[in-house]
């Protein structure tokens, strides 16, 4: 039985299906409504702008969900589809819910509002979930069902929640915020041609008494690992590595927009070792912002702190990784009271070069790495469009934003693999990347009336007419 009443779920197979969220009539009194798909990972919330499909962004970057368009039938009903292929679903993603919007209305005046989920391939219905009328009154955005991933297979659930606050409502218990004023005019995408209107659902049937078994397991795409770092641009003549990028204990022009007086400039120096040991910069460097690289060869951890005046290890690490032959990034603020002092604990060789923060790469277009690393920027406000890819449990990302003062702002962090988009408002700082694992970051230009706070998830939703 593929029909279900609300709380009710039911197996679904891993392959490509349809998804239909239907209205029983259209016309005066009766209000549009505007479907959606949100993916969410194990924590209930989006990662970032990416992961909410809808009328402007009809298809996610995976192409795992697609907003195909509607089709409207003799009888006055009205069907809006959407194709969610499973296998394409990232792992990070656990659930796909099934959302929509009213416009000039609520869903109290919608009649015979349902959703079902058919096969591509066959058209056999899978799940069919009608939506009681008592259900639904004031509400202007309502949860219809999700599918979640259970026993390595697919479930749908018939969730039928309303939300009297509307959107806004829905995207605080989903880890988004609703645009509040009307975007900039953009042309409206070409959507797909839609599959012809479901039949009606048949009455519900009671809720079975057991829980149907799981369904087989989906198969999984490879994950896609991030092309390596473009080089940053060195004058003729520098010495480079296998990879383009300037050698570590050279000294290049500046390549970045940050302002002179940011971090003090200074000779750069180096110290190479193996294991534990203390690094001391007799050479005098100035109270200011110091980048501090690290390259090493080996396996096992290695970890760089700052040392106080009395020797004593100063929190939060320059640097922390487990990558193996890598060169990373940290940075430190030196108070310039004496002799800048770095301790080491590493397994193997290392070699440390303390360089002026003129040597940062700039992000003022998509910059990718791998493993610790410390940016520069200098500019108007943008959103950082930010993407990290790692398998292991224990994996993370974390992206720090520090200013001229050495005050400092958690903008992003996430485990294993994900996405996400942020903030970032005008003027001159670092961007701290702390992780073991492939990333990139994208800056993208904002609108002029954009006015949010730093590491603030980007409004969307809100329909560009």
């Amino acid at each position: 039985m593929t029909q279900i009443i609300k709380g009710g779920n039911l197996p679904v197979s891993g392959e490509p299906m349809r998804v239909a969220v239907v209205r029983g009539a259209t016309g005066p009194g009766v209000p549009e409504i505007d479907p959606a798909a949100l993916l969410l990972d194990d924590s209930g919330r989006v990662r970032g702008r990416s992961d909410l499909i809808f009328y402007n962004q009809r298809a996610h970057a995976t192409s795992a969900v697609e907003l195909l368009g509607n089709a409207r039938g003799e009888d006055g009903r009205t069907a809006d589809w959407l194709e969610i292929d499973p296998a394409r679903v990232e792992p990070e993603v656990d659930r796909i819910v099934i959302a929509a919007s009213a416009e000039a209305g609520t869903f109290g005046d919608v009649p015979g509002l349902y959703v079902e989920a058919v096969s591509r391939r066959t058209g056999e219905r899978m799940a069919v979930y009608s939506v009681d009328e008592d259900d639904a009154s004031t509400e202007t955005a309502y949860v219809l069902g999700e599918f979640y991933r259970r026993a390595g297979g697919w479930k749908f659930r018939a969730v039928g929640q309303g939300y009297e606050a509307g959107l806004p409502g829905l995207a605080a218990d989903y880890g988004f915020t609703v645009e509040e004023e009307e975007p900039e005019t953009e042309p409206a995408a070409v959507p797909p041609p839609a599959p012809a209107l479901p039949e009606p659902p048949p009455p519900a049937p009671p809720l079975p008494a057991a829980e149907p078994a799981a369904a087989a397991a989906p198969v999984r795409p490879e994950p896609v690992v991030p092309a390596a770092p473009a080089a940053a641009p060195v004058p003729p003549g520098t010495p480079v590595s296998k990879t383009g990028a300037p050698l570590l204990g050279t000294i290049t022009t500046r390549l970045n927009h940050l302002p002179t007086d940011f971090g003090p400039d200074f000779p750069v120096f180096s110290q190479e070792g193996r294991g534990e040991d203390m690094v001391r910069v007799d050479a005098p460097i100035p109270a200011g912002l110091v980048v501090v690289d690290v390259a090493r060869a080996g396996q096992g951890r290695i970890e760089i702190t700052a040392l106080n005046h009395r020797n004593r290890d100063r929190s939060p690490s320059v640097l922390y990784s487990r990558l193996e032959e890598f060169t990373g990034r940290g940075v430190v603020d030196h108070d310039g009271n004496g002799p800048l002092r770095l301790r080491v604990k590493a397994e193997g060789e290392w070699k440390i070069t303390v360089s002026p923060v003129s040597v940062l790469r700039d992000v003022s277009e998509r910059v990718e790495g791998v493993g610790p690393d410390v940016l520069a920027y200098a500019g108007p406000a943008v959103d950082l469009a930010i993407r990290h890819r790692n398998s292991r449990d224990e994996a993370w990302f974390q992206l720090d934003s520090v200013r001229r003062s050495a005050s400092s702002r958690r903008l992003y962090s996430g485990y294993k693999s994900g996405r996400s988009t942020v903030a970032l408002t005008r003027g001159a700082r670092l961007l701290v990347v702390r992780c073991d694992s492939p990333w990139s970051i994208t800056p993208r230009e904002v609108a002029p009336h954009h006015n949010r706070k730093e590491g603030e998830i980007p409004p969307f939703w809100k329909r560009l007419r």
